[in-house]
């Protein structure tokens, strides 16, 4: 049985180009025009995943995320033209998986939503073993490995890489990222965590461009790839 998936935007175009991409892509689809609308689909329907815009005509998209994650686990997927960063990093602290800008290649929107959907079932979970490429990792063990060669990480190194494992495919904003790993009586600074992430880079990308592994989306956060 086909993932269902709820398409909630006003713009009639940007329904029908969604619609038929997903399509394409053997999803079934259902469709709100508004945030009430959502609201009651995806109460009836159940979907996998929710597409939502923010500019909906009866209330702000962002108002309707909490509502969203409150009566369903669907994964949510953020596609819209505001592209500030502190409006990402709203939708993600309100409880948005992902963010995808308009206008989007559809290719890139599909593989993100294979992504989410593929690691849905781990949300509230911390999986054993991740394995990307020749990349595993072991969090039970704290052990790390490029191949048959084990990756020495400092104890921080360890601690960030383990909340972008725990959330691997979405993006983990600084805040949280620097809260879970520094603790919320501290007062860190972004560049700690900058050099942790370069690090982590440096050991995890030896062979591969930057960013192959950890995603860097700019002014919000960090993702662990999921797509490899």
């Amino acid at each position: 049985m086909p993932a269902k998936i709820l398409v909630v935007d006003d713009d009639v175009a940007i329904r029908r180009l969604l619609r038929n991409t997903l399509l394409r892509a053997d999803y079934a689809v259902v469709e709100a025009e508004s945030g009430k609308a959502a609201l009651r689909q995806a109460a009836a329907e159940q979907p996998s995943a929710i597409l939502l815009d923010l500019g909906l005509p009866d209330r702000d998209g962002l108002s309707v995320i909490p509502l969203l994650r409150a009566q369903s686990e669907a994964v949510i997927l953020v596609v819209s033209a505001r592209d500030a960063v502190d409006e990402k990093v709203t939708a993600l602290d309100l409880g948005a998986d992902d963010f995808v800008t308009k206008p989007f290649d559809t290719d890139e929107l599909l593989a993100r939503l294979r992504v989410a959907l593929r690691h849905q079932g781990l949300s509230g979970t911390t999986p054993k073993i991740i394995r990307r490429g020749d990349l595993t990792i072991d969090l039970d063990r704290r052990m790390i490995r490029r191949g048959s060669e084990e990756v020495h990480l400092t104890r921080k190194e360890h601690d960030v890489l383990a909340v972008l494992a725990r959330h691997i495919g979405r993006v983990v904003t600084h805040e949280r990222l620097l809260t879970a790993c520094w603790g919320a009586d501290e007062d860190p600074r972004i560049e700690y965590l900058r050099i942790v992430i370069r690090n982590l880079r440096q050991k995890l990308e030896p062979a591969g461009p930057v960013g192959s592994v950890i995603a860097n989306e700019l002014g919000v956060g960090y993702r662990l790839r999921g797509d490899s």
